[in-house]
């Protein structure tokens, strides 16, 4: 079954401490698509300026990746720029150019309206509702940011009513409920409208949090030699798990809890490189290697 997502396509200038990638290829639909397509067939929708290079474009589209629904637009792309410390958990925001994204409506092409499985990448919440009302999903799940959790909560709470699952890192699930305790904010956030939350924690792995309160599922980082850019780690996250539950029938809780690890798996090999340039070339049989090291490091 065949997914949509909807968000930035971008360049991105990353400095970390293994060195520097300059107005590399990046963005939140971007990470997820390749992460999903390893899956299933993918919708992207999304804006680029007329200064994004047909390379990039070129490279997804000859993946499992349909770009009907990527508007190019008069103008430059939006560009990103981020200095990670020694610590690769914390990083500093240096430019943010919205450019041709500061003006975008999607617009949802027929194909991608019809899949059964729609992400809302983190862009404004108003934005997510326009996506939600061009379409009709078997499943839809969402991302968020702490910005539209600070400025726009009642748009994000009528969003989030319309939503089966929400992808948000532990911070954002703290802010959102004003719960320290993680699990009293994934019980919060359940009654806000979505029945599966997802809470990425970084280096510290995830937890997923279901209908019922003792469906709680925690997975460990995987210990990485070395850690180069984990910039869109989150949005490979979720195109995994994404991805994954568009390949089964059923979204029980063990369904959703190999999704989880597919998800992490993505992940760990987004951050192994700059760019999302491990996923552009991974194999099944990359991906089920490491999907065994995480059976591996979870057994006891």
């Amino acid at each position: 079954m065949s997914i949509t997502v909807v968000g930035s396509v971008a360049l991105d200038t990353v400095e970390t401490p293994a060195g520097k990638n300059t107005e590399g290829l990046g963005g939140a639909a971007v990470y997820f698509s390749l992460a999903a397509q390893h899956f299933a067939p993918v919708h992207l929708v999304g804006v680029i300026g007329e200064d994004f290079p047909d390379q990039h474009v070129r490279m997804l589209g000859a993946k499992n990746i349909n770009l009907a629904g990527l508007e190019r637009a008069p103008g430059r792309t939006f560009r990103w720029t981020g200095r990670y410390h020694e610590d690769v958990n914390e990083r500093d925001t240096l430019d943010t150019q919205l450019n041709v994204f500061e003006h975008f409506h999607p617009k949802v092409p027929e194909a991608a309206r019809k899949a059964p499985f729609l992400f809302l990448g983190n862009i404004h919440p108003s934005l997510q509702m326009e996506v939600l009302e061009q379409t009709s999903h078997r499943f839809v799940a969402l991302d968020t940011m702490n910005l539209w959790i600070n400025i726009t909560p009642n748009d994000l709470r009528d969003v989030l009513k319309r939503v089966d699952a929400v992808v948000l890192n532990d911070q954002e699930a703290r802010l959102l409920t004003g719960e320290v305790n993680l699990r009293d904010a994934a019980h919060k956030i359940r009654g806000m409208g979505p029945h599966i939350i997802a809470i990425k924690k970084g280096e510290h792995g995830g937890m997923l949090f279901c209908e019922a309160d003792d469906e709680i599922f925690a997975i460990p980082a995987l210990p990485l030699k070395k850690v180069v850019d984990p910039t869109g780690a989150g949005d490979t996250f979720a195109g995994g798990f994404m991805g994954y539950l568009a390949t089964q029938e059923k979204t029980d809780f063990m369904t959703l809890k190999r999704g989880v690890v597919y998800g992490s798996v993505m992940a760990s090999y987004t951050c192994e490189a700059f760019g999302p340039d491990k996923l552009i070339d991974l194999t099944a049989d990359q991906i089920q290697q490491r999907y065994l090291e995480f059976k591996k490091l979870m057994e006891f």
